[in-house]
């Protein structure tokens, strides 16, 4: 079958690093990443699917990883050569059409008794990504033996699949794992309601989030940082109260908050910081524009950076990582008992029309200018690009 194979290889690693520090997106066209024809996965066991993708969307992650920029820390945590692709509707052999939960945890992995993370339902914090009857891998997309979105066919234990409502289109199902992860984030922490809240970054995650914070919680005001005018359109038209460019933060919050500036630091500031970029100048906003006692979330990958944390020892700031999904205790539950977060998901994808977020479709063929199309995605007026599978034919 045809498939995108990322295969261990240094010297074309180094190049798409020092090509992808250029132009993002240009490690696509020298690193480890090529179309190639493979053996469909074998299914690891019984209780497993074949499961062959119709959309895969390129998330921040997949981007990391082609350029070269990807920590180190992810080293054992992956297995080579793997098919990257984590964002997933497709087709069971059955034609039911599924959404894939990427995360390969215990029960994918044949761990019995699971770690205390997998036994009370929260993926995001399995203690066995290594271990089982599976190589490493995280998730689907980075473990040589499932396969992954961006293929033909992948593999895929039933426990991760997730049947698509009837009526809901492709574009708006490969929404709905990166929804999930801005769940996840709104509702890790009690802050949001009655909160200013601060959304770094308005790509797709960021986008997400805003609109899981208007849909599940209830802040006073949405603050939302965005680079490029059509994420400034659409962060207002999924909730934000107030939207600004990178270089306003600092004074858009002093405004919202009445706070005073002390060289470059806010006297008072957010409650809630939710940073769905990541990098250094992100968190160095995030710490700067925090009130303290507040909480900054870090939903972005951050990789290796390097920040004065002064101010969360001075602020008593509480910084965090929000990854994946789990189980969710959303507001309006009553006391009831938890809801996957996946299940949240679809309900955020339809209410706030978030299909509208995929911007294009590129056939696996075309994977180099998918990428430079998803990694300039901002700047080109895009959001989400998506691999279409749907015209591709099996070997």
């Amino acid at each position: 079958m045809k498939a995108l194979l990322f295969e261990p290889s240094l010297p074309r690693y180094a190049a798409a690093r020092l090509a992808g520090s250029f132009v993002p997106g240009l490690g696509a066209r020298v690193g480890p990443l090529g179309l190639a024809d493979v053996d469909e996965p074998t299914l690891p066991g019984a209780d497993w699917r074949r499961v062959r993708p119709r959309l895969s969307g390129i998330c921040g992650s997949d981007l990391a990883t082609v350029d070269g920029r990807s920590s180190r820390y992810f080293e054992p945590l992956v297995s080579f050569p793997f098919v990257p692709g984590h964002e997933i509707v497709g087709d069971l052999d059955d034609s039911t059409r599924v959404v894939v939960e990427p995360v390969l945890g215990c029960t994918t992995r044949g761990v019995d008794p699971p770690c205390p993370g997998c036994a009370t339902g929260h993926l995001d914090a399995c203690e066995r990504l290594v271990f089982g009857d599976l190589e490493p891998g995280l998730q689907t997309g980075y473990c040589a033996d499932t396969g992954g979105g961006w293929s033909i066919a992948l593999a895929a234990h039933t426990s991760q699949l997730h049947p698509v409502p009837e009526g809901m289109d492709d574009d708006t199902a490969v929404l709905v794992e990166p929804a999930a992860c801005a769940i996840h984030a709104a509702l890790s922490t009690d802050r949001a309601d009655g909160a200013t809240v601060l959304v770094l970054g308005s790509g797709t995650l960021g986008l997400c989030t805003i609109a899981a914070l208007r849909h599940f919680a209830t802040p006073a005001t949405v603050i939302a940082v965005a680079k490029h005018a059509e994420q400034r359109r659409l962060a207002t038209d999924l909730g934000a109260d107030v939207v600004v460019v990178p270089g306003e933060v600092r004074r858009a919050v002093r405004r919202a908050t009445g706070s005073l500036l002390v060289g470059d630091t806010l006297t008072g500031g957010v409650d809630l910081v939710i940073d769905c970029v990541g990098s250094q100048s992100s968190l160095a906003d995030d710490l700067a524009v925090a009130a303290p006692g507040a909480e900054v979330v870090l939903v972005g990958m951050p990789g290796s950076v390097q920040v004065d944390m002064t101010p969360l020892w001075h602020r008593q700031i509480s910084l965090r990582g929000s990854y994946a999904y789990g189980l969710e205790r959303a507001p309006g539950d009553h006391g009831g008992r938890p809801r996957r977060t996946f299940d949240l998901a679809f309900e955020l994808v339809v209410a706030a029309e978030l299909g509208r977020l995929v911007s294009a479709h590129y056939p696996l063929d075309r994977y180099r200018e998918a990428i430079e199309h998803a990694a300039a995605a901002g700047a080109r007026g895009a959001v989400k690009i998506v691999f279409d599978l749907r015209g591709e034919k099996r070997r």
